[in-house]
Formats: structure tokens, sequence, C-alpha cells
């Protein structure tokens, strides 16, 4: 239901426009029309609004409950630079601002032989801030009408600001440590539609960690970080982009 009404308006919008092929008579906004056209610029730029959700994949050492991630609706927003190589591949820079939360829960078999166990001890609360840079390659195909379906994918790297990946206190203290950069792969869809003095985008994206992001604790055998083999981002965002 988070994303209910993202959907709806994502769906209407699609149906609108295919509305377009059936139509004798057709309006094709922003191209080659001068000042106003974008498709035909080598160098484009704009910027993005987005809602995200993050989550967290683990991998064990041994075979215990998983860890329950529970996630909250993050928020986007960030610049766009795209550079036409031809008709139908581009190359994009999408520099931005992600802001998410997420809490770890833990079962106590995480602390067997462990004396008084707290109800705290068992939730981690990770929140992140991440400046969030991707290089990507958008492959299109051929414009139909007001509307071009698109598939993306590339690399991104991620400066978290609120790590805490250098503080000398750990999970004894309160405090879950995870690393200040990250690197990922994206993949994901959308589909360009031509309004009359602007290009209206919106797209899913699918991010997926490459690097383990966990700090474990100084105690070698502490119940907390021991017990994981590797912890990395994954996430899903759909972004409205505006050119």
């Amino acid at each position: 239901m988070k994303y209910f009404f993202a959907l709806i308006s994502f769906l209407f919008i699609i149906e609108s426009s295919s509305a377009q092929l059936f139509k004798k008579e057709k309006v094709l906004y922003d191209a080659n029309q001068g000042r106003g056209s974008t498709d035909n610029n080598a160098l484009r730029w704009g910027y993005f609004l987005g809602i995200s959700n993050y989550d967290f994949n683990f991998d064990y050492n041994t075979d215990l409950r998983d860890i329950y991630v529970k996630r909250s609706p993050g928020f986007n927003v960030g610049l766009i630079g795209n550079l036409r190589i031809n008709s139908f591949i581009d190359l994009r820079l999408e520099p931005g601002l992600l802001i998410t939360t997420r809490e770890l829960y833990y079962s106590q078999g995480w602390f067997q032989g462990i004396p008084d166990v707290k109800a705290s001890d068992l939730i981690r609360e990770v929140k992140s801030t991440y400046i969030h840079i991707p290089l990507l390659i958008k492959i299109s195909t051929k414009r139909v009408n007001n509307f071009k379906p698109f598939i993306v994918g590339g690399f991104s790297t991620a400066l978290n600001l609120s790590s805490n990946e250098n503080n000398p206190e750990d999970n004894s203290n309160g405090q879950f440590r995870t690393t200040k950069n990250s690197i990922f792969y994206e993949l994901g869809f959308g589909i360009d539609f031509y309004l009359y003095n602007f290009k209206f985008t919106p797209s899913i994206r699918g991010l997926f960690g490459i690097n383990d992001e966990l700090v474990r604790d100084e105690d070698p055998n502490s119940p907390w970080t021991t017990n994981i083999a590797g912890m990395r981002t994954r996430g899903v965002f759909i972004n409205f982009t505006f050119q």
C-alpha cells in the first residue's frame, strides 16, 4: 500500500498516452522544434523527485533465525545530466540525496547463553542519508507519438552521511555501525512522456549492494555481528523526472 497512489498515477499516465495510438490526428510535442527540443540536444539537464524502500540482504555463518528488517519509505531528490550517444542510447549521471531508515529485529536465538537480555538489545535502528551518484546507460525504443519506453542500468556509489563507521562505541553501547562508502549496481525501466513544455519520466529501479556494509563489533563473540557473514543494501525506488 506504500506505493499504491504512485502506481495508480503511473498506470493512469500510461493509459492516457497509449490512447494516442488510436487517434487519427497526433500532435507531437517537444520534437525538432528549436528551443523546445530536448532529444536532439547533446547535453540535457533536469531534476528528479522520488520515493524509495531500502532493505538489507544478510548472509549468515550458521543457521539461526533471519534478522527481520522493518523498512520505512524514503525520499529521493537530485539532478540529472544526460549525454546523448545516439537516438537510442544515452549516458546519464544522476547525483542525488536519498534518506531512509531501517530497523533490525533479532530473535532470542542470537543471544543464547547471554543473561539479562533486554528488549532493547533485540532492536537496532539504522539511519542512512546517502549522497548517491549513479552512472547509467539508458537504452530506449523508437519513439511512438508522445512516449518512448526505455531500460536503464549501471553502477553507483554512495557516501553515507549518517554512517558511524569511526564511532568507538559499538553494539555493546547500542551503536550498530555501517560503512561510510557503498557500491551498487542498478537496473530499471521507465517511459518518457513528451508534454507541451517539458519531458516527464516516471521510472522504477532496483538497487543491489556489492560490498559488505557491516562494521563488526570489537568483541569477536558479539551476538549482534559474529554470525553475519555479509550485509548488503538492496532497494527499489520510483523516481519522477522532469527535463
